[in-house]
């Protein structure tokens, strides 16, 4: 009945948002006498944030139709490779010149999961612009729990694993990993049972950014919040059936409407600081900080829904049972054994001042994976970075990239 209570607030404040959106127009149009009002400014302000405070927030487009290779201004394409009923396997293809075909062959190809922890695949945009200047990227594009028809049945965290293993496969030799948060745990678990089973080809390297490898270091607020509760209380109070407007229809769900307001919770005084400094930006007509604050908010309030089955098996075992650190994982009936992986290169990345993954729950992976020789392992943590830091934004481009695709070059098979 929430989720349904959800979409009737919607529907109630999408032409309030609408029109709130239009009044703000007529305080600013040259072409209106109202913009010549007294206070104009400030009203046309507070109308254009009333707008975006109750807008809906649809799934952003990724925006990358080419990048910069030395001199070359190279086209991007991006084309869906393969197609499950809960995530595409998305492609940025790089047209290159017949004369550079030699340096699109050379290029190392990379596997980016993308998080399945409520935002949407695009909220890694600043990983992928950064990385196709130097790679061959492949991206995990999560589908949206609300629009699987419920006759494609349950989403298991056991399918989570199936499906990076599968995709490991199609992609072939020479392939490298990066795991942003959420997806170290079933990474680490699908490159481990891979290695158990002597499946090839091993990849050549993965990297593991801002993950739960093991929660019980250093836990964060999200941590206490897992172990404070139990399964029983997560499944009756954050557990919903989607509504008969969409594709999902009965589904179970963990709606992005209570994980985005989990979000909020977490730091209320910052978001209420950011939107009052946009309402100052607007009134000052600093449109370029103002941009800022529409693009960040564009993909932060943007959130889809997770299968319930998912959900809940991931707070169990990553977060209440520490199942992979303490080796008692198992993924379809075979146990998860990282000690088992010897082909693989690691390289964790933490921040600094991350507050969702905490110091060493990502390095963890060292001391799980101790058959992968010592000068095949890496650890770097981003001083002054906090969670989206390793991933997005100016130390992402300055300090974590170059030594990522500076390790990818070191580890080529």
């Amino acid at each position: 009945m929430l989720y349904q209570i959800h979409e009737w607030q919607r529907k109630f404040l999408t032409p309030i948002s609408t029109l709130a959106e239009a009044t703000s127009q007529l305080f600013v149009s040259p072409y209106s006498p109202l913009s010549y009002a007294p206070f104009a400014r400030r009203l046309a302000a507070g109308y254009d944030l009333l707008h975006r405070l109750g807008k809906e927030y649809d799934k952003p487009e990724f925006r990358i139709s080419e990048t910069e290779i030395g001199s070359l201004t190279v086209p991007i394409h991006e084309e869906i490779v393969v197609q499950k009923p809960f995530c595409n396997l998305i492609h940025f293809s790089r047209e290159f010149p017949l004369s550079l075909k030699d340096t699109e062959a050379n290029s190392p190809k990379v596997l980016l999961v993308a998080p399945l922890s409520g935002h949407h695949s695009t909220l890694l945009r600043d990983t992928v612009r950064a990385l196709v200047q130097h790679c061959d990227v492949y991206v995990t594009d999560w589908v949206d729990a609300r629009q699987v028809p419920i006759s494609n049945g349950p989403f298991h965290l056991d399918d989570y694993v199936a499906y990076i293993i599968e995709f490991i496969q199609f992609l072939g030799e020479g392939l490298n990993i990066i795991s942003v948060c959420q997806p170290t745990v079933p990474v680490l678990a699908a490159v481990s049972l891979m290695a158990s089973a002597k499946m090839e080809p091993a990849p050549s390297s993965m990297i593991m950014m801002g993950g739960p490898i093991d929660t019980r270091k250093c836990p964060t607020q999200v941590n206490a919040l897992a172990q404070k509760k139990s399964i029983e209380w997560f499944e009756n109070n954050v557990i919903l059936k989607v509504p008969a407007n969409y594709p999902g229809y009965l589904r179970d769900v963990y709606p992005g409407f209570l994980q985005h307001a989990g979000f909020v919770a977490m730091n209320p005084d910052r978001h209420l600081k950011s939107h009052w400094d946009y309402y100052k930006d607007l009134v000052k007509g600093d449109q370029q900080d103002a941009e800022t604050h529409r693009a960040f908010y564009d993909e932060y309030n943007a959130v889809l829904d997770l299968p319930a089955e998912y959900y809940l098996e991931t707070i169990k075992i990553v977060f209440q049972e520490h199942r992979l650190p303490k080796g008692t994982w198992d993924v379809a009936g075979k146990r998860v054994r990282p000690q088992d992986i010897r082909k693989t290169a690691l390289f964790t990345i933490e921040g600094e001042l991350d507050d969702i993954s905490g110091s060493g729950q990502t390095q963890a992976a060292h001391e799980l994976c101790t058959d992968i020789p010592v000068d095949s392992k890496q650890h770097l943590t981003v001083q002054g970075a906090g969670h989206y830091g390793i991933f997005s934004g100016r130390r992402w481009r300055e300090v974590v990239c170059p030594q990522i695709v500076s390790f990818i070059e070191k580890h080529k098979k």
